[in-house]
């Protein structure tokens, strides 16, 4: 008998490729969606545009469970995304499956009591993170309703294998490995949940996999708080060189802004970097049991290993 689909959506990102490894790690038989069609090895490959009903619809046929990783180009999620997870909603209906939606902790906005958990107040004032709440709270209306079944997974800012466009992706590793500067938003003092790609996966997969899950907000375990200072003296570690780093403030960034879009949007997020920003997962422990992190100086290292073989 053939074995149950999964499909991830938005497969050639960070987060995306993260869960189809850990998905054929399983056992499972996955479709990696992407635009492109890149995915890594073992997933049945798929071309789609996820932000039409069309491609949302053909990507997730047949599925018992999509995975929502797909998302637009950052500067265009106020305008885009709402409308692709409305479709990537029809399509996981239409198929059936359980819809598992890979999540951020832009909701809350700045937040004078931490850490933040599901019950926090979702307080965003930008454009992005109001754009999440909307996100969120169509997905869960969608389970409440019947039309399909939800559960909501919530990282804060992620890197490991695989991850080039987040905060600590290419800026931090790979300036670091070129010899660069690495500029650091904000305080390189103020502590900071960082989420490590594998770990996110596994959690992931587990809201897949688990009918507890459905229907509810869950925020992903992760690895004790870091300020910036000590996860580039454990970038220093494991490269063997010293790592520069440069503070790049509010002010900084507004003026780079002006030259770049993709810069500009950054400023209503930097007040996650500016004072400490933690997100607590007792919940999701409480729930599905202890769950392993991977330590930070093991993921940096793996990190590491993987930005070098990238650049050959």
């Amino acid at each position: 008998m053939d074995r149950e689909l999964h499909v991830v959506l938005g497969a050639s990102g960070g987060t995306g490729g993260a869960l189809v490894r850990e998905l054929i790690s399983r056992g499972h038989r996955v479709r990696a969606v992407s635009r492109g069609g890149g995915a890594p090895e073992g997933a049945e490959v798929m071309k789609a545009d996820v932000s039409t009903p069309e491609g949302a619809g053909a990507a997730s046929a047949g599925a018992v469970v999509v995975y929502h990783a797909a998302q637009p180009a950052y500067t265009k999620w106020a305008e885009e995304f709402l409308p692709m997870t409305e479709n990537v909603i029809r399509g996981a209906a239409a198929a059936g499956a359980k819809l598992v939606f890979a999540d951020n902790l832009y909701m809350y906005g700045p937040q004078a009591t931490q850490p933040m958990t599901e019950e926090t107040p979702q307080k965003a004032g930008g454009k992005k993170g109001k754009t999440r709440i909307l996100m969120a709270g169509r997905l869960l209306d969608a389970h409440r309703s019947g039309r399909v079944r939800v559960a909501v997974g919530r990282s804060s800012d992620y890197y490991g294998p695989g991850g080039t466009g987040t905060i600590a992706g290419e800026t931090v590793f790979g300036a670091a490995l070129a010899g660069k500067t690495v500029r650091w938003p904000g305080s390189l003092d103020a502590p900071h949940t960082f989420n490590f790609l594998p770990d996110m996966a596994r959690a992931l997969v587990t809201l897949g996999e688990r009918a507890e899950a459905d229907g509810e907000v869950w925020h992903l375990p992760a690895a004790e708080p870091i300020t910036g200072r000590r996860f580039l003296d454990l970038v220093s570690e494991v490269t063997g060189r010293p790592v520069r780093a440069s503070v790049t403030s509010r002010t900084a960034l507004r003026a780079i802004g002006l030259f770049s879009p993709f810069i500009r949007e950054l400023t209503e997020t930097v007040y996650q970097f500016e004072g400490p920003f933690v997100s607590d997962a007792s919940k999701f422990e409480r729930t599905f049991g202890p769950f392993e992190q991977t330590p930070h100086p093991e993921a940096v290292a793996r990190t590491v290993t993987w930005f070098r073989g990238r650049r050959g």
